[in-house]
């Protein structure tokens, strides 16, 4: 299996993580093709905002020269809540030098551990519930291992972590989607319309249901912090609005400047 960070840099057990690039993202899915015509709120968006990534750990120079490392590649909640509300399960391709490399994760938390030695692109494709979205959604994570800077010491105390923040977007959701997760804390929810009330959900037993989130996770000291990812998110929005705006604004100075012109010609003949 190929390596893309050959080198092996090994050095005293200093405290060191490679933080995490703040690419903030929000994917729109497809609307649902209903054939059974269920209610549908126009013109409403429910979000979950996600965090992908990857911790790794160096497990010293006693390790073997194949097994340096050892892994975790996750999706989780923005704020470490339980996915499973939305995502059904999770399928993770790893390179094709392991044994199975296709992994499926067939409830929260969306997790898989490994080890190895070497860096390499996983693709992880999220299957939601019936009501929330039909076609799956692939993200595309470049496993990291080995820290950005090449002249820096590993350490067995400290992972190197990589995680981007993204916000999956179901427009126009179904009543029985919007009811079912209307309390989620997982969710973000809409403003719904006034006077509209959402049908009634069977209660579940919370004793009964398997914990899916990650706040107990024992990586979760080691999670990037995004928390201000939707207030860059809004005002990524609004600086486009106001690029839009200054643009439509210098095309119709453009087509007055022109309008002057022409006058300015037909006065002078």
């Amino acid at each position: 299996m190929t390596n893309s960070s050959s080198s092996k840099k090994q050095g005293p057990d200093q405290s060191e993580i490679t933080g995490a690039a703040l690419k903030s993202q929000r994917t729109k899915m497809g609307k649902i093709d209903d054939g059974e015509k269920k209610k549908k709120l126009k013109d409403v968006e429910i979000s979950v905002p996600i965090v992908y990534g990857n911790a790794a750990f160096w497990l010293g120079k006693k390790a073997s020269e194949y097994q340096s490392h050892k892994w975790t590649v996750y999706v989780r909640g923005a704020t470490n809540e339980d996915l499973g509300v939305v995502i059904k399960r999770a399928v993770f391709q790893l390179h094709s030098s392991f044994n199975n490399p296709t992994r499926v994760v067939e409830s929260a938390p969306f997790e898989l551990s490994e080890s190895g030695w070497g860096e390499f692109e996983i693709a992880i494709t999220l299957y939601f519930h019936s009501d929330a979205c039909e076609k799956p959604l692939n993200l595309y994570h470049h496993l990291k291992l080995y820290p950005e800077d090449e002249s820096g010491s590993m350490s067995i105390k400290k992972p190197v972590v990589v995680e981007f923040y993204d916000e999956i977007v179901f427009p126009d959701p179904s009543e029985n989607f919007l009811a079912r997760v209307q309390n989620h804390p997982a969710v973000t929810f809409p403003r719904l319309p006034a006077g509209f009330t959402l049908p009634p959900v069977p209660i579940e037993d919370e004793s009964k249901r398997k914990r899916g989130d990650t706040k107990d996770s024992p990586l979760s000291q080691w999670f990037m912090n995004f928390s201000e990812a939707d207030e860059l998110l809004q005002l990524a929005a609004a600086r486009q609005q106001v690029q839009a705006h200054i643009a439509k604004l210098r095309r119709q100075i453009s087509v007055i400047d022109g309008q002057n012109q022409q006058f300015k010609s037909t006065s002078d003949q």
